[in-house]
């Protein structure tokens, strides 16, 4: 009795083929990026302590209140599954004392994380990004170079109708003050704002402003701006990190209603959307986050990062991947008969495929009993650039792309395989 099929869980997907071939050519463009410019990778355990979100995304967030998968183990702590990569990164800086490094420390990710919220295009509930995180330095050139180099792994991953998006929180002194003037700026208009809203006036009065809620943008579009709260120090800062980017030539837009979703960030913030994506635009983005490491148990630490969504990369971005699992040899069977012949043909076949691959060639070989026609069609479905028939005193080897065909001793076949792709080259 066979029994009821099992699913994937709601919000969870496998990676399949082509798809894990696009995330291994992210990654290693990434890799290429990033440890270029003195970044190193990290990974962090898949759950962590359930504190540590709790102190360090902020416990008015909707991540603590609502996405967290958190459970309590065998020993009875309470652990949740990473929804983030900052804090984890932060602890690790704190728990392997990073500080005593010459700095800044510079890393990067690429992990699975996991939120209890609404699937949307390119973000289910378990969803990969790419990260990276710098320790140690308060100098605006810090937050322009890690711009700059999400930036460059966006156009260079073909993501297309890329915006970026710049605004400055301060520091926590005058975000103290601006937080004031905007709770008293919607309590004088709360009757117009949407539940969520009303109920974060006390808590988070600052995600007022990513509200589509009809009223609530309206009451927005008159509230006060952070930027222009900002002291000398942090409007300085802010100045010399547009002056970078300038010099760079990359191209933004400062939006002063720009916030991000986490209590921790300060000063410099930002965010690359893609038009491609249609309303849920948001790619990748990040900021200063310079009291989180001091309010995971560390020094006082200044640091600067992003994260990036890879699902959402992907689909705005150009197709990867390809060239980098080519299939160079189909290794075929001519039909066999029943004087034992096939067992002989199936035997140099694979013999064929073991020498390809020792002399580094992308070779597969057929093993699902197809027809020569069928084997030809298979060949031809995968992209194969050259297809060995293996008969029993002979093999034919022919090009996929002009139907060229020439006959051969089967030790021989290898030797003319590197031959031909060499010319093909």
């Amino acid at each position: 009795m066979s029994g009821e099929q099992i699913k994937a869980p709601r919000g969870t997907y496998d990676v399949l083929g082509e798809q894990a071939a696009r995330r291994t050519a992210l990654e290693a463009k990434a890799r290429t990026i990033l440890e270029g410019a003195g970044y190193e990778r990290i990974e962090t355990p898949t759950f962590e302590a359930t504190e540590l979100f709790a102190r360090g995304v902020g416990s008015s967030t909707d991540i603590v209140q609502k996405e967290m998968y958190t459970l309590t183990d065998g020993s009875g702590r309470s652990l949740t599954l990473r929804p983030e990569g900052t804090a984890p990164v932060c602890r690790a800086y704190v728990e392997h004392g990073m500080h005593k490094l010459p700095q800044p420390v510079k890393l990067w990710y690429l992990s699975s994380f996991f939120r209890y919220e609404r699937s949307q295009k390119g973000r289910q509930r378990q969803f990969w990004q790419v990260g990276a995180e710098a320790f140690g330095s308060e100098d605006p050139a810090l937050d322009a170079e890690s711009i700059l180099l999400l930036g460059t792994l966006l156009e260079q991953l073909g993501v297309r109708d890329v915006r970026l998006r710049l605004s400055s929180l301060g520091s926590s002194d005058s975000r103290h003050r601006y937080r004031e003037r905007l709770q008293r700026h919607l309590r004088t208009n709360e009757a117009n704002l949407s539940e969520e809203v009303r109920e974060r006036i006390e808590l988070n009065p600052l995600r007022a402003f990513d509200s589509s809620h009809e009223g609530t943008v309206a009451v927005m579009r008159e509230a006060p701006r952070l930027l222009d709260e900002l002291d000398a120090d942090d409007t300085e800062h802010f100045a010399t990190v547009r002056e970078l980017l300038d010099r760079a030539g990359m191209v933004y837009e400062v939006d002063a209603t720009l916030v991000r979703g986490l209590d921790y960030y300060s000063r410099t913030v930002f965010e690359f959307t893609s038009d491609a994506l249609g309303a849920q635009s948001g790619v990748g983005g990040g900021g200063r986050y310079d009291g989180l490491v001091q309010q995971l148990g560390g020094q006082a630490t200044p640091g600067m990062g992003w994260a990036a969504g890879i699902e959402r990369i992907l689909l705005a971005g150009n197709p990867l991947g390809g060239d980098a699992h080519a299939v160079d040899l189909y290794v075929g069977l001519a039909d066999g008969g029943g004087d034992g012949s096939f067992r002989q043909v199936r035997a140099a076949a694979f013999a064929i495929l073991s020498e390809a691959r020792s002399a580094g060639l992308n070779a597969q070989m057929e093993m699902a009993g197809r027809s020569l026609k069928g084997q030809r069609g298979h060949a031809n479905r995968i992209g194969a650039r050259l297809l060995a028939i293996v008969e029993p005193h002979q093999t034919v080897l022919r090009d996929m792309q002009d139907g060229s065909e020439e006959i051969l001793e089967t030790d021989t076949v290898v030797h003319a395989a590197l031959r031909r792709l060499r010319d093909l080259a």
